[in-house]
């Protein structure tokens, strides 16, 4: 009961990560340890899903949960908070960078880690390569997120029904479900930048109006069936990776992980006066919280 519960708070903070452009649910998964499990049991065999019901409904529970629960709220804090709730988040995934880098050396085997004395160059050298190239990937979503027109959150309006809307809703929720389960790539900004996210962020909390439940539902069921395709297919694509090129997709998910540092971190110019103290204190709280919460999870040399 109380692993259930565990997910299912992941499950949730997953959820509220995923409705932020430029935050990546993806990170959150692997900040928490539950990235590679999620992808192994996302899959289109229902036996399989079922076998880990366990692990799979409590997360996914959460997630469902965290967006419709947290996207009203998750809009409220940046709008007020923005500084230090980027300061939060800054603080997880740093906290988490130690996990990473030992299971970029081991390949996530524990029998691996603290050989690192032992790795070939040619390792080491395709390790870097990888590392940086994730890193360069989220440098690019970043300068992307910098030079697309945010003006268009504003001012949300539900839309009317069309069956081009739908499509194009549709193929947004795909992409950005095989985006939100890459670590440091945000498919909320993706759907932004297809000039959808304005129509799923309004329609979420506009279903417990009666008044608007229908036409928002209607806007809501093609995206949730692309989401639900692109999880499948995305699971499918990098658990075939992690099982082909361990140590290799570990590398790109840490240069990845480093890079979102870059892209969450609110700057240094808002640490002054009592808001900098908070901040301060909400980033160092969230690094050594997820530190702790790491160090329970990483592997371990026999």
């Amino acid at each position: 009961m109380i692993n259930i519960i565990r997910l299912f708070l992941i499950g949730i903070s997953i959820g509220m990560a995923n409705v932020i452009p430029g935050v990546s649910g993806g990170t959150l998964a692997v900040v928490f340890n539950v990235y590679d499990q999620f992808i192994n049991a996302i899959t289109f065999n229902l036996k399989k899903i079922w076998s880990n019901r366990r692990f799979v409904f409590p997360l996914l529970g959460g997630m469902a949960m965290g967006v419709l629960i947290f996207s009203k709220l998750i809009s409220i804090l940046y709008t007020h908070f923005p500084f230090q709730t980027n300061c939060f988040f800054t603080g997880l995934i740093l906290g988490s960078i130690p996990l990473l880098y030992s299971l970029m050396i081991s390949g996530g085997k524990k029998n691996e880690v603290g050989a690192s004395s032992s790795i070939t160059a040619g390792r080491i050298v395709s390790l870097v390569v990888c590392a940086i190239a994730g890193f360069a990937l989220i440098m690019l979503f970043y300068y992307l997120e910098k030079n697309f027109d945010e003006t268009s959150v504003e001012n949300m309006i539900l839309p009317d029904w069309t069956v081009k809307l739908a499509i194009r809703i549709f193929i947004a929720g795909f992409i950005g479900a095989v985006a939100m389960i890459i670590p440091g790539i945000s498919g909320s900004l993706l759907m932004l930048m297809m000039g959808v996210y304005t129509i799923i962020i309004t329609a979420i909390p506009a279903l417990f109006d009666t008044s608007t439940f229908t036409k928002s539902l209607f806007l809501l069921l093609p995206n949730g069936v692309g989401v639900l395709i692109g999880l499948l297919c995305g699971a499918k694509a990098i658990s075939l990776l992690f099982k082909k090129l361990p140590h290799q997709t570990y590398a790109v998910i840490f240069g990845l992980i480093c890079g979102s540092i870059f892209v969450v971190f609110p700057g240094w110019a808002g640490f002054a006066g009592v808001t900098g103290c908070v901040s301060a204190v909400l980033c160092i709280a969230g690094g050594a919280a997820m530190a702790f919460f790491s160090a329970k999870f990483e592997p371990k040399s026999n």
